[in-house]
Order: C-alpha cells, then sequence, then structure tokens
C-alpha cells in the first residue's frame, strides 16, 4: 500500500480508478497544479498495467493531450497511424462488398486523423509519469463506501484503512459501484450484443487502412497496427459471441475469415479473444456534492464509432481544467458549484454522442432490405460531399464543439 493511506494525509482530489482515465486525469492535475494532493485507488497494481493486450483508437486531440502531458513522444513509436477509412455494408453471405464511404486518413493539418494505440504502452506511460510528479497510489486496494460531510468526503477502503479528500472521483467503468452509492441514477438498455476483441496477423500489408463492414449482427471493424497485424472489433449477437469465443480455433479461424475476407492474405490470430457485453449507460447527473463521475462510469456507448475512449480522455481534461482553474482562484475543488461547470460542459456532449452511437447501431445492425437501400443511398450521398465527410473527419479527430485546453494542444 503506497503512503496515501497514512493517518492525517488529506487530498485534494481521490480518482478510484487506475485506467486511462483516471490515470489521464491524475496527470493532468498535477501538471496544472503541482501542489494539488492527488491519489489513485485501484484494485489491481499498477505494474500489470503493460500486460493489457487491447489496443485504443487515440483521436488527434487525445495525441495532442498525451503530448501535454509529456507522455506522447515515449509511446509514439509503437502506434500506427490511420491513413485511410473504408465503410461496407453487406450481408454475410455477399461474396462482393461494395465500399459506399471513403475517408482520408488526415486533419486539415496534415496530421492522422487517429492512431491505433497498443493499451500496454500507453498505460504504464500514464502510471509512470503520474507518479513521478508525485501522484500517490492507493494499489491494490479499492473503494469499498465513502461519506460525504459539508467539507470533505471520508473514503473507506477494501484494506480496512481510509482515505480523507476534498473531492472524490469515480472513474471505476460503466459498473460503477461508487456511482450506485452516491445515489446517481442512470438510463441503461442491453443491445443484446457482445463485441469480440481480438488481434490477427495477416500476410499482406494494411497501409494504415482501417475497414468498418455493416453486417446485419453488427460492425466488424479492423484496425490497423504496426507491422502486419490488425486489431478487431468484431460485434456479435450475445449467445453467438459467447459460442464463438469458446469455440476451438479452427472454427473460430473459419468464422473470422468469412468476415475478414482474403484481401490481406492467410490470418493467423496473435492473441486472446474476449467478449464484452454492449449496451447504452448514460448517467443522469455526473455531479453530487464533492463527488464527480469521469469515463465510462458517466457515460458508455457503443464501440460503432470508436469513441469511448476520446470521450473519456475529453472528461479528464474538461475536469483537470476545472479543478486547476478553480484552486487559481481560491476556490474550494469539491464545491459544487466548481463541479457544476464540468457537469455543463460534458453531459450534454456524452449524451448526444450516445444517441448519435445507438441510431447508428440500430440503423446499421439488421438485415433489413429497405433500410440497406437507404443506409447504401446516404452512405452515397455522403462520399459525394467533401465538406460533410471533413465535418466527420473533424469529428473523428475530436476536434468538434468546444474543446479543453489540453485537447488543443494547450497546457491548463
Amino acid at each position: 500500500m503506497a503512503k496515501a493511506t497514512e493517518a492525517g494525509s488529506v487530498f485534494d482530489v481521490a480518482i478510484a480508478g487506475g485506467g486511462y482515465v483516471g490515470l489521464s486525469l491524475a496527470l493532468a492535475l498535477k501538471k496544472g497544479d503541482a501542489l494539488m494532493k492527488v491519489v489513485v485507488i485501484d484494485p489491481k497494481p499498477m505494474e500489470i498495467l503493460g500486460k493489457d493486450p487491447r489496443a485504443s483508437a487515440i483521436a488527434a486531440a487525445a495525441g495532442l493531450m498525451l503530448e501535454q502531458l509529456g507522455v506522447w513522444s515515449q509511446i509514439k513509436d509503437q502506434a500506427q497511424p490511420i491513413n485511410e477509412m473504408i465503410v461496407t455494408d453487406s450481408k454475410l453471405r455477399d461474396v462482393v462488398r461494395p465500399v459506399f464511404l471513403t475517408f482520408g486518413g488526415e486533419t486539415p493539418d496534415g496530421e492522422p486523423f487517429a492512431h491505433m494505440m497498443p493499451n500496454g504502452a500507453m498505460l504504464p506511460a500514464l502510471y509512470e509519469a503520474a507518479r513521478d510528479l508525485g501522484v500517490e497510489f492507493a494499489a491494490p486496494d479499492s473503494a469499498s463506501t465513502f461519506r460525504s460531510t459539508p467539507d470533505q468526503v471520508r473514503v473507506e477502503l477494501a484494506s480496512g484503512k481510509a482515505i480523507t479528500t476534498k473531492l472524490l472521483v469515480a472513474a471505476d467503468g460503466v459498473r460503477s459501484k461508487l456511482r450506485d452509492l452516491a445515489g446517481i441514477r442512470t438510463n441503461h438498455w442491453d443491445y443484446g450484443q457482445s463485441g469480440i476483441v481480438t488481434t490477427v496477423k495477416h500476410e499482406r500489408p494494411h497501409n494504415g487502412r482501417a475497414e468498418e463492414h455493416f453486417l446485419p449482427a453488427g460492425p466488424f471493424a479492423i484496425l490497423p497496427l504496426t507491422g502486419n497485424r490488425s486489431s478487431l472489433v468484431w460485434t456479435e449477437r450475445t449467445d453467438d459471441a459467447k459460442r464463438l469465443v469458446e469455440s476451438d480455433e479452427f472454427t473460430f479461424e473459419l468464422e473470422l475469415e468469412r468476415r475478414f475476407g482474403h484481401h490481406l492474405g492467410k490470418l493467423e490470430l496473435d492473441g486472446a479473444r474476449n467478449a464484452y457485453p454492449l449496451g447504452l449507460t448514460l448517467a443522469r447527473d455526473f455531479i453530487k456534492p464533492r463527488f464527480a463521475l469521469a469515463g465510462d462510469a458517466a457515460h458508455g456507448i457503443h464501440p460503432i464509432a470508436g469513441q469511448g475512449l476520446n470521450m473519456g480522455f475529453k472528461d479528464a481534461a474538461a475536469l483537470a481544467e476545472v479543478l486547476v482553474e478553480a484552486r487559481r482562484l481560491g476556490q474550494d475543488v469539491g464545491s459544487f458549484d466548481v463541479l457544476e461547470r464540468y457537469q455543463r460542459w460534458r453531459r450534454f456532449d456524452a449524451f448526444q454522442m450516445g444517441v448519435v452511437t445507438d441510431v447508428l447501431n440500430r440503423l446499421f445492425s439488421n438485415d433489413n432490405d429497405i433500410l440497406r437501400a437507404a443506409r447504401s443511398f446516404g452512405l452515397g450521398v455522403v462520399d459525394r460531399m467533401p465538406g460533410l465527410k471533413s465535418k466527420f473527419i473533424k469529428e473523428a479527430a475530436g476536434f468538434a464543439g468546444p474543446a479543453p485546453k489540453l485537447l488543443s494542444g494547450e497546457p491548463i
């Protein structure tokens, strides 16, 4: 246990959750105010972060944030730029999948709109940078309950120790225990789908091209990694996903090849396969007195647009900016007036993205010929409108709407 739980220690901010949201928030707070006392609580040892086999799409704006936080230069050589994206819409049995929509991979300043980054590189870099700046860690441990008073929050840990803080931030995932303890209600529905995540090797180079194939069961995304490798986010109905993940390797690869195609040559699994249930979860409130939600604890969305991680980074950047500026004005970082600024900034954006991903998933995850014809027409129209495509690229790059300073490449 880190010295974070020593008797008498009072923190400005305690963050429950040591994933990319919690770590980037902690690092941003210390970058903005070196005197701020910050602790991160997480049930897993921080030393195992490098073993995370997954990969994430880092939007250009998030890359600017990581650069401001001092970690992008350390990990950029492990990132694969997305140079192009294509979108198809077909039935699984179709031999030919017409390309209805193509995107160039560059923003107006010539930078890729996104990179694919291994979590096993990004998470340890965030942790080490936060630790080096003086962020303290209570790990492995977890927040079991908390009690707020007008001036502070007492957080009881599973280990039996306790932390006192001015503000508690729950960045503990879509099934947030702390969100429930705070009495924050959610709007939630299950899609009856699961996302299969794995990595494959292939014979031919992908040339930085990402592909999104809309199939009746849900989107099948091929996302380029360094070398002749790609990360897959494969949506299936939950029962089918469970069957595929539990099947033998031959059966799994056969079903994979039917969806992936042969354009990159022979395929070979290059990692574990896991399935995650998909749904939409939107918190009705992002704050309570001396309490705030961030990341998936505030909004869990469908991966169809690849924006879940980048919304989490936006939460971290916005909350850090609000808290650091409040400290500079001599305000209490846990006061409701300060936290309300964060909620006004982020809640509508999260709701809007949740609705967009929900509509897209319902529109494309079906086998209705009438809807397919309408979709194909709509995608074709978008493909012929450079201005509209540029708007989509800007959204995917994370530059749409009022951006926090870190996401614009500026220090807080």
